[in-house]
C-alpha cells in the first residue's frame, strides 16, 4: 500500500509540474509548442515602407493575435499551452516567410473577437488570425489581406435534437453566438429567433457549454468551427442545415500598412499555387474527413 502512495504521489507531482511549466510559456515566444506542419524560414525579407514590420524586427518577434478555444481552427491546450489548428498554421506560415522562425519567434496572443479590431489599431498585435470575417465595416477600421479561407454560417445542436433543421426553423429556440461576431448579426438582422432568445457570450466555447448543459437550443457560426466542436465531442454535438452565408476569412492588418498587406497577399497566392495551403488544411481542419480550395485573394 505504501508503496502504491508514493508511485501516486510521484504521478501527481510529474502531472503538476507539466501543468506549471506550461503556465511559465504561455503568451512567449514559441509558446505554441509543436508544430502540426514544418515551414522553411525565408531569409533577407524587406517589406519597404512598412511600420509594422519594421517593428516586427526591432522586437525579433512576431506578436500574433489568434482564438484558443476554436478546436481546429486555433486552439489552446489547457495543460500544455501549445496552439494547434488550420488559422495557427495559417499565421505560422506567414511569419515563416516574413523570416521569423515559427518556432522560436513568434508569440502568441489570444484575442477576443469584441477587441480585434483595438488590437491591431494600438499595434498591441502586429497582425491577427482567427475566423476574422472580411467585411466593409471592419475594413474601416482595419486593413485585410486574404481571404486565406471561404467560410459559411450554420448551425451547431445537441445529437438528440430533431427540431432544428436549418435556420428556418430557429423561431422560438434560444440561439447563441459570440458577442461583436458577424453570425450573430445576421441573426439580429435576418430576426431568424425572437429578441429574447438570442444568448451572447465573448467565447464560442460558452455557447457551446450551454448548449450542452442544455440551456440554449442551438451554437451559430462558421461551419468550421462548429466541425471542430462537433468533432470534440461526436455523441452529444452535431452540425446542421446548409451553410447560409459566406465568410471570408482574412488576415487582419493595421489599416495603414500597405506595403505588409501586398507582402502577406503575395504569401497567401504562393502557398496556394505551390500546395503549402493544401498541406496545412489537411494537416488541420482536413482531418474532420471535408474538403476546401484556396479562395483567390482580394486586392482591394
Amino acid at each position: 500500500m505504501r508503496a502504491k502512495k508514493m508511485r501516486l504521489v510521484t504521478v501527481l507531482a510529474a502531472s503538476l509540474a507539466l501543468a506549471l511549466s506550461g503556465c511559465g510559456r504561455e503568451g512567449g515566444p514559441g509558446g505554441g509548442g509543436e508544430p502540426q506542419v514544418q515551414q522553411d524560414v525565408a531569409q533577407n525579407v524587406q517589406v519597404a515602407g512598412s511600420p509594422t514590420f519594421d517593428r516586427m524586427k526591432q522586437k525579433d518577434r512576431v506578436v500574433i493575435g489568434v482564438k484558443e478555444d476554436q478546436p481546429g481552427l486555433g486552439f489552446r491546450d489547457p495543460v500544455t499551452n501549445q496552439y494547434s489548428g488550420f488559422d495557427i498554421e495559417i499565421a505560422r506560415l506567414i511569419a515563416a516567410q516574413l523570416g521569423f522562425d515559427p518556432n522560436t519567434k513568434i508569440e502568441y496572443k489570444p484575442i477576443p473577437s469584441t477587441a480585434r479590431e483595438q488590437a491591431i489599431s494600438t499595434g498591441e498585435v502586429d497582425y491577427y488570425v482567427g475566423t476574422y470575417t472580411i467585411n466593409d465595416k471592419r475594413k474601416e477600421q482595419v486593413g485585410f489581406a486574404g481571404p486565406y479561407y471561404m467560410a459559411g454560417q450554420d448551425l451547431l445542436v445537441r445529437s438528440d435534437n430533431t427540431d432544428i433543421t436549418g435556420k428556418e426553423s430557429l423561431k422560438g429556440k434560444k440561439v447563441c453566438s459570440a458577442t461583436g461576431s458577424t453570425p450573430i448579426q445576421k441573426v439580429k438582422s435576418e430576426q431568424l429567433t425572437e429578441p429574447q432568445n438570442i444568448v451572447e457570450f465573448q467565447r464560442y466555447s460558452e455557447c457551446v457549454q450551454q448548449l450542452l448543459d442544455g440551456q440554449i437550443d442551438a451554437v451559430t457560426t462558421d461551419d468550421a468551427i462548429l466541425k471542430g466542436y462537433a468533432a470534440q465531442d461526436p455523441d452529444k454535438l452535431k452540425v446542421v442545415g446548409k451553410t447560409f452565408s459566406e465568410e471570408p476569412y482574412g488576415v487582419g492588418l493595421s489599416r495603414e500598412d500597405n506595403a505588409l498587406r501586398a507582402k502577406v497577399n503575395d504569401i497567401l497566392e504562393q502557398a496556394a499555387t505551390s500546395g503549402e495551403w493544401k498541406r496545412v488544411y489537411d494537416a488541420t481542419l482536413g482531418k474532420s474527413g471535408s474538403t476546401a480550395e484556396p479562395p483567390k485573394v482580394d486586392r482591394y
